[in-house]
């Protein structure tokens, strides 16, 4: 499976669940299950690169801004999320994530922003299909400490100033 495949596999379910994680994340399942193991495995693979690469301070910091605060879970869930948004979402937050403020067209906090399901879909369809629970991936592991600098996620006005167009469109009223 290539990346542009990853992709399609990504966008076509978010469209048919209509947004909704829960929905998307079983019909990632369905969708894996009618492959081959490898290409599944091919599929962890590429999410678990993305997981990784989006493991940024400052991506944990804009997560804060549409979570209203995020813990270690709420942001691996927020990672999932975002991978889950498509190529162009979350290529362009990791490049900018203030740049959120554009590329999301609406942020519900009680139904976006966790993806905890669909970081286990592939999971779950390898299990389906071999009965046995996911391989090592042969990937590096996730850094120790995200990249970047870190910062307090807890000062409305850093935040504010950091973030200025996801902090007008998507912060605390």
């Amino acid at each position: 499976m290539d990346e542009t495949e990853f992709w399609e596999i990504i966008d076509s379910t978010r469209e048919a669940a209509e947004g909704d994680p829960e929905d998307h994340a079983d019909l990632l399942v369905e969708r894996l299950v009618q492959r081959d193991p490898e290409s599944v495995l091919d599929f962890a693979r590429h999410f678990e690169a993305r997981y990784n690469r989006a493991y940024r301070w400052d991506l944990w910091g804009a997560s804060a801004v549409l979570l209203g605060g995020a813990s270690d879970d709420a942001f691996d869930y927020f990672r999932c999320w975002l991978i889950a948004q498509g190529r162009e979402v979350f290529e362009g937050s990791v490049h900018d994530p203030d740049s959120l403020a554009e590329l999301l067209d609406d942020f519900d906090e009680e139904v976006d922003g966790d993806g905890e399901d669909i970081g286990y879909a592939a999971d779950e369809a390898y299990e389906q299909l071999t009965g046995l629970v996911t391989p090592d991936l042969g990937l590096p592991p996730q850094p120790a400490e995200p990249a970047g600098t870190p910062f307090g996620f807890d000062d409305d006005t850093a935040l504010a100033e950091r973030y200025p167009a996801l902090w007008e469109r998507f912060g605390p009223v």
